[in-house]
């Protein structure tokens, strides 16, 4: 029977739009995923393969979450100058404590005190969270850079005096960015009578907002919080080369990386590790920051910097969507291991973490405190304002400017009253 050719190229064209018919779904149903074959995770973890599924890419592209920082602010304040009155002979000690977080606002507290007593301010040691643990200022911190910070503002001694001991010594409590009311009613009545005074700094609350006694420009508290402390050469260095390791690491993303602050010990004692039902907590678990990043943007090739010091089997959800994800175990340099990451050396790991958090190209803050109240004053400072703030996110996908930290959005930070 002869056959129409019609009939033929009819039958061909048919067959050819029903395959391209279905290609065009194929694409449609899967292009949209973010998540390839080699980010399926093995079948024994259902929960984790659902969760990566459901991951979209937010529109405005794959450059989207890492939207550059806005201008670099300048300071809205000038170097105060020591005016030519008699300088009192007593002096002001105080020690760093709990880690450089602490310590900014325990310089910008003793600054403020000395020079409204017009004392003499004697460095401080530091402290570590244990017994026995001590350092010479000069072991962390430049001493050269911030005597000359400090140049004409106040007196500084470098060395404890040989007039001074813990028996003439009256210890004060003061409140973190106290105020001249109360210095002028609650400590230099007792430095009067005394001569010599140590300071212990108390935290009434951990975040650093603008209050309507802190708006007004303190040219004192702001040179003290972001003009004084600068670490160490040999410090430095360490910081450095991490840093220079994880943009070489970050090649896929343009050198840029993420910091995020996610240390296990303190996230079993807030007790982060349950589902929760609020889209916002005070701490996030590894697999919730996980999916909180991948669901605003980041891809696979995202390179992560944790300030856990070492890696914790908890931290493998992490991994699982970020294989890029290190502690400072990973990338240190060899040869500084023993000085930086010994059993003894817990006040120079948490300097390594707030510099690192301080000078990345985003920062996640996955606990909350003071350690994020502080890096972000210094991020906002130098004009590093990408901070991203976790939550739950019910959704496949949002925004990253949805989740910008209020400190930047709202402008409520300390550092605000000090750049404009």
């Amino acid at each position: 029977m002869a056959v129409d050719p019609r009939q033929v190229v009819a039958g061909v064209l048919t067959v050819t739009m029903f395959v391209m018919l279905g290609n065009m779904i194929k694409r449609d149903h899967f292009d949209s995923l973010q998540v390839n074959d080699s980010e399926i995770p093995s079948l024994h973890d259902s929960t984790k393969a659902s969760e990566q599924s459901l991951v979209t890419l937010p529109d405005g592209g794959a450059d989207a979450p890492w939207k550059k920082d806005g201008s670099t602010l300048k300071p809205c304040w000038t170097k105060p100058v020591l005016e030519e009155v008699e300088q009192s002979q007593g002096f002001v000690t105080f020690s760093f404590t709990n880690g450089p977080e602490y310590h900014v606002s325990q310089i910008t507290d003793a600054v403020k005190v000395a020079r409204y007593l017009r004392a003499t301010l004697v460095l401080p040691d530091i402290r570590g969270s244990k017994p026995g643990d001590k350092w010479n200022f000069e072991e962390i911190y430049d001493v050269e850079k911030l005597v000359k910070s400090l140049d004409g503002v106040l007196k500084i001694a470098t060395h404890q005096p040989s007039e001074i001991s813990t028996r003439n010594l009256a210890v004060v409590k003061v409140p973190n960015l106290v105020t001249e009311e109360f210095i002028a009613e609650n400590i230099e009545p007792v430095f009067r009578t005394k001569g010599n005074i140590r300071l212990a700094t108390y935290f009434p609350s951990v975040n650093m907002r603008k209050t309507e006694e802190t708006s007004k420009i303190d040219s004192v508290a702001c040179m003290a919080m972001f003009g004084s402390l600068n670490l160490q050469p040999a410090v430095r260095e360490v910081v450095d080369s991490m840093i220079e390791r994880l943009r070489t690491l970050s090649r896929k993303t343009s050198g840029r990386f993420i910091a995020v602050d996610l240390r296990v010990d303190i996230l079993e004692k807030k007790g982060c590790q349950g589902s929760g039902t609020s889209r916002s907590k005070s701490c996030y678990g590894p697999r919730e920051v996980a999916l909180f990043l991948r669901k605003i943007g980041f891809d696979k090739d995202t390179t992560l910097y944790l300030t856990q010091s070492r890696w914790d089997s908890s931290l493998d959800a992490l991994k699982d969507f970020f294989p890029k994800t290190y502690t400072k175990e990973g990338i240190m340099p060899a040869d500084k291991k023993e000085r930086f990451l010994d059993s003894e050396a817990s006040e120079l790991e948490k300097v390594i973490d707030f510099y690192i958090s301080t000078e990345s190209d985003v920062f996640v803050p996955a606990i909350s405190g003071l350690f994020y109240a502080n890096v972000a004053g210094q991020r906002i400072a130098s004009g590093r304002t990408r901070i991203l703030v976790p939550a739950k996110i019910p959704g496949s996908s949002a925004s990253s400017a949805d989740f910008m930290s209020h400190y930047v959005t709202k402008r409520n930070h300390f550092a605000y009253s000090c750049f404009c």
